[in-house]
């Protein structure tokens, strides 16, 4: 019996390690058939990727820093060709830039190099992204993801600039749809509950958030990672052809709460 991922090759941006959502969401597409492709941040990550990727069969992985776009350029094009100049999905799992003395207390103390840089890594890296592998997805559509948060769209403590950036995000990812959709490349973003992630460990009082999630979420449990892959299966494979532009929550309802 055919798999949904079958034939399908993409590229994974933001594994940091097995705990990682993009981990997670790499092991669901491999287990449905498709090829893989992967970029990491640093040397210090790569001890903890590299074997994880090949683990699962991915000869395609290089590292990159997403604020030179020499380099950003260098590696898509790696990826090109190591995939016949075809892509068919991005997986996009990367967030990140502000100081850790900005994520407590007031957004109002904001600095602006940390301001800056969270848009910069957050944000301006999935538009990057898109640009790249819209040469190598433009024949045979496609779709790409990227997570967000709850943070976007109202007031979680201590999350300030993140927040900011990912209601960035998502108003990037209404826009991309609108630019790419005549060439049936879909954009859409997934926005999970809190989980326990080396991004997430940042945020002062976390685990004070989670707690507060699971008592008000109507499914009234903590969201897994396996959760979230199974949604961004459904996101990237062709059960979702006619979705895009499209903030999903994987939350358990806590969004619909007043």
């Amino acid at each position: 019996m055919s798999k949904l991922m079958t034939g399908k090759k993409g590229i994974i941006m933001g594994v940091a390690n097995k705990k990682s959502i993009s981990w997670q969401i790499a092991k669901k597409l491999k287990a449905e058939g498709a090829e893989l492709a992967f970029t990491y941040q640093n040397e210090k990550i790569a001890q903890k990727v590299i074997p994880l990727f090949q683990e699962i069969g991915s000869n395609s992985f290089y590292q990159l820093d997403i604020t030179d776009d020499q380099q950003f350029e260098q590696v898509f094009k790696k990826i090109g060709n190591d995939f016949g100049q075809e892509v068919n999905f991005l997986v996009h799992a990367i967030a990140g830039g502000p100081r850790k003395a900005d994520l407590k207390g007031k957004y109002l103390n904001t600095e602006r190099s940390s301001f800056l840089r969270s848009l910069e890594i957050s944000v301006y890296s999935y538009v990057k992204a898109l640009q790249l592998a819209y040469p190598f997805m433009k024949n045979n559509g496609g779709s790409a993801i990227t997570l967000t948060y709850y943070g976007a769209e109202k007031v979680i403590p201590n999350y300030n600039v993140m927040g900011v950036a990912k209601a960035a995000l998502e108003s990037s990812v209404k826009y991309l749809a609108a630019d790419l959709g005549q060439d049936q490349i879909r954009v859409n973003a997934l926005s999970p509950g809190p989980i326990l992630t080396r991004a997430a460990s940042g945020i002062s009082n976390f685990k004070g958030l989670m707690n507060s999630f699971k008592q008000k979420a109507p499914l009234g449990k903590l969201v897994k990672q396996e959760e979230v892959a199974d949604s961004a299966l459904y996101l990237l494979s062709d059960l979702s052809t006619m979705v895009t532009g499209e903030i999903i929550h994987v939350d358990g309802g806590y969004n619909i709460q007043g």
